[in-house]
């Protein structure tokens, strides 16, 4: 049985300032840890974790997005970001905003039964300026990204979303209609990995509202647990029976968002 967990933390030097990373991985002690907003190059970071290679994808621009994954076993290979050819295909370059395709938002590690991606999908944004690089290109181009790699073997994708896919993933679905993180084109992109056959394993064992991996840090929206769920453990649909636990990690704090993880019959 192998853990792997899944955390947007908002700044990976920021929860090691306040000992929130140490104490979790004493805690929890995760086969594989994903991280997401990361907001740090591998240099930039005092990180002393026994036992785990460390895998990062940094943004060119500093102090912002990143992932990393964390793994007790050595991958046998890594890649950061996408292919070229996926970059050319959907157009991945820069929207105004930034080039999606620089920004540190994806490392895939491939061990010998799976492979494991850390991800963290760009915001539509506020005004809404990111939700067409979010529903034309990124979302396609990560979906056949997995795919690509489904082809070789199963997938376990994990990270920030930034999307809450139905309204039981969301504390006020009726006030966020139509909102960056719930607009019909990010739940639609969301639906899209669900059809070809992706899982989210959280609904595998739990239905219904209440359960939230992001909240505000205004007006005490996390004590209250008015949130969203926009972070996500989703495996091949070839994997989905040897997922015995999912969970939301609502009690770590450190950042605005909690992790996620799963608990899986499989050695990696």
């Amino acid at each position: 049985m192998i853990k792997i967990y899944a955390w947007n933390v908002n700044g990976v030097r920021a929860v090691l300032r306040k000992g929130a990373l140490q104490s979790f991985m004493a805690e929890h002690q995760p086969d594989v840890l994903c991280l997401q907003e990361t907001k740090a190059a591998p240099e930039q970071v005092e990180l002393d974790l026994p036992g785990y290679h460390a895998y990062w994808s940094a943004a060119e621009k500093k102090g912002y997005s990143g992932t990393a994954i964390f793994a007790r076993k050595a991958a046998r290979s890594v890649e950061e970001g996408f292919t070229d050819d996926l970059i050319a295909k959907y157009g991945l370059m820069d929207d105004g905003y930034g080039d999606p395709a620089r920004e540190g938002r994806i490392v895939t590690a491939e061990f010998a039964r799976c492979f494991v991606v850390s991800v963290y999908t760009p915001n539509a944004k506020g005004d809404l300026s990111r939700l067409a690089l979010r529903h034309e290109r990124w979302d396609p181009a990560f979906l056949e990204h997995c795919r690509r790699l489904q082809a070789d073997k199963p997938v376990i994708f994990c990270g920030d979303f930034n999307v809450a896919h139905t309204e039981d993933d969301l504390a006020h679905p009726k006030a966020n209609e139509g909102k960056h993180g719930f607009t019909v084109e990010e739940r639609a992109g969301f639906q899209n990995f669900v059809d070809a056959g992706f899982v989210d394993t959280f609904r595998l064992f739990h239905e219904g509202k209440g359960h939230y991996s992001w909240w505000t840090q205004r007006g005490g929206a996390r004590e209250r647990n008015v949130g969203w769920r926009i972070d996500y453990v989703m495996t091949s649909s070839a994997l989905a029976k040897k997922v015995k636990a999912a969970r939301i990690h609502a009690d770590v704090m450190g950042s605005d968002h909690c992790p996620v993880s799963i608990e899986l019959a499989l050695a990696l």
